[in-house]
């Protein structure tokens, strides 16, 4: 069985991006395994600490090199990558062996999606510049910028991210292509 694993752009425990995630896990059933990366506890990137790669750090590019595709679900923070997200990205597209460039990294050529929830704007600049960043990184990015989930005042007053039919449908197609992504 494939082995996919998300990595959601926002910490907070009741995230909008969390619950989209469990939406998408919903329509991927049991087509896959499914595990959500946790890397709160990864340091800032800094060279200075790079080699030897703190334990968090190899603990994450363990799980992504185990895995058979990722799939990033973000919000928009000020029409951008959450930092927290961008620093794990930045510690993922780090060689693994000190001044070597040519070893690679734990996500070159892996299959990568990309799905966001964010205000009326679906994420769609976070989506872009995501796939700027991964398509750089040398992964191997399905479905264009993904889908995204516009959020409007109910949402946030409920705290419940609502996914009407029609969005619903484009994430059942992003599954789709990205499930035949990883054959």
């Amino acid at each position: 069985m494939k082995k996919i694993v998300f990595i959601i752009g926002s910490l907070r425990r009741e995230s909008f991006n969390l619950q989209l995630f469990n939406e998408i896990k919903r329509i991927i059933g049991n087509r896959a395994e499914v595990s959500v990366l946790s890397y709160s506890d990864i340091p800032y990137m800094n060279e200075d600490i790079e080699f030897p790669a703190p334990e968090s750090v190899s603990r994450v590019r363990r799980e992504i090199q185990n895995a058979d595709g990722v799939w990033i679900v973000s919000p928009e923070y000020n029409h951008q990558i959450p930092g927290v997200l961008k620093n794990l990205l930045d510690w993922l597209s780090r060689p693994l062996v000190k001044r070597d460039a040519k070893t690679g990294s734990v996500v070159k050529g892996k299959p990568v999606t990309i799905s966001g929830a964010a205000g009326k704007s679906a994420a769609l600049k976070a989506r872009i510049a995501l796939k700027d960043l991964l398509e750089m990184m040398s992964l191997k990015v399905v479905h264009d910028a993904g889908v995204g989930v516009s959020m409007d005042a109910h949402t946030f007053a409920t705290g419940k991210l609502e996914i009407h039919d029609e969005t619903r449908q484009l994430l059942i197609e992003q599954t789709e292509q990205f499930l035949n992504s990883l054959s």
